[in-house]
């Protein structure tokens, strides 16, 4: 009986939200940077879905709704960049730039690790969109012959590290331009990085939302044309 009510939609729905909340209120009453909201949540759900022996398939089904107003949720960014419109115009060519070594590095790190390693196309294929953000990446690699679980689990992993480390890593370096943190979230770290940025500020916030759309178009655009050579 306790099964069929934690296998319903309604619980396991109320089981993402309910982690998620406790992941904001750890790290509020801890004031640690690496207990990102969706780093704790993760454990606790996992913990879950195995004590009660749920499908992750029908987990995911059941958070259909979550993942819907992902959509929304990236729409509403426009809000902050038309409220920097004038900021914005006025910097396009540290945006561009930004976007273009960030793309460029994110890609090119990618090859020369592999490269150091030795691992075969296969890796190399899903792990090159790993600094943009899923739905494009999951794109990306379609056409390279990429395995998208390891790319989600990729993006997954860069955008908590930039997401938690980002900001200390930039202060250490004496970066602090609110212009300059909001690109390099954004373009480093897809939607985690840009969520983090707004805790930083509407100005990083803003820059973040735009370099991140701005890197999944570089990339979408990079990605083949490196495939091709």
């Amino acid at each position: 009986m306790l099964n069929e009510v934690v296998n319903s939609v309604p619980v396991l729905l109320a089981l993402t939200i309910g982690a998620y909340i406790f992941g904001i209120w750890l790290r509020a009453k801890t004031k640690l940077a690496m207990l990102n909201p969706m780093l704790t949540s993760i454990p606790i759900i996992i913990t879950v879905l195995l004590v009660f022996d749920i499908e992750p398939s029908h987990y995911i089904e059941s958070n259909r709704i979550i993942s819907f107003l992902l959509g929304p949720c990236v729409v509403s960014l426009g809000l902050i960049l038309y409220d920097h419109r004038k900021l914005i115009v006025q910097h396009w060519i540290s945006i561009v730039t930004s976007v273009v070594v960030g793309s460029l590095v994110g890609v090119g790190s990618v090859l020369l690790l592999c490269r150091w390693f030795h691992l075969d196309q296969l890796f190399v294929a899903s792990l090159v969109p790993k600094s943009v953000t899923l739905p494009i990446a999951l794109e990306v690699i379609k056409p390279i012959g990429g395995v998208a679980s390891v790319t989600a689990l990729s993006v997954a992993i860069c955008g908590l590290f930039g997401g938690i480390f980002g900001p200390v890593i930039l202060r250490c370096l004496g970066i602090r331009n609110p212009l300059a943190v909001g690109s390099a979230l954004g373009s480093a770290s897809h939607g985690i990085g840009t969520a983090r940025a707004l805790e930083e500020g509407a100005i990083q916030g803003a820059f973040s939302g735009l370099c991140m759309a701005l890197m999944g178009v570089a990339t979408a655009v990079l990605v083949p044309l490196l495939h091709l050579f």
